[in-house]
């Protein structure tokens, strides 16, 4: 069965079963690999997206519920002029990654939160930032969110964080 939708601003057409999940579309289908599998049961959000602007775990959304839509990846945050999301520059800034493997869809739920609040406080990010990171990079995801934000409403650059925890 076909399913047609956007993925990164792109019309596309998957051919697959309706039940298939979206993130075995994306990444066996399309080659878009920044989105993780972790878990398959929407618990631990290395699978996140956005569908239609929302937050969606894409692990538990069958693909024919995306017909019509449009699908936002991690490989889709950069600028058409090829300039990071500033979230993801934020990360880089303060350097969250030790194994890297969640953060893909770690800055896909900043950005939602930062999408939705503006400026989110700490114990918005806290509530808000649900996905599970192994290496324990919480006070970094935190601390970069932080920088995004108020780099948003500077518009300057993320301040570095290089050596805070």
């Amino acid at each position: 069965m076909a399913i047609d939708f956007k993925v990164n601003g792109r019309d596309v057409s998957v051919d697959a079963d309706a039940d298939t999940p979206l993130l075995w579309a994306l990444r066996e289908d399309l080659a878009l690999t920044g989105t993780k599998f972790g878990c398959g049961i929407a618990a631990c959000g290395a699978c996140s997206v956005h569908v239609d602007g929302t937050l969606t775990r894409s692990c538990s959304v069958a693909i024919s519920d995306i017909a019509g839509k449009s699908v936002t990846t991690i490989e889709g945050l950069k600028g058409a002029d090829g300039a990071m999301h500033q979230v993801q520059q934020a990360w880089i800034d303060a350097q969250v990654p030790q194994c890297g493997y969640c953060q893909s869809g770690q800055i896909m739920a900043a950005v939602a939160l930062i999408e939705a609040t503006g400026s989110p406080s700490e114990a918005q990010i806290d509530e808000a930032m649900t996905n599970i990171c192994r290496c324990g990079t919480y006070p970094r995801i935190r601390k970069a969110i932080m920088a995004a934000t108020r780099q948003a409403a500077t518009g300057q650059a993320a301040t570095a964080l290089q050596g805070e925890a």
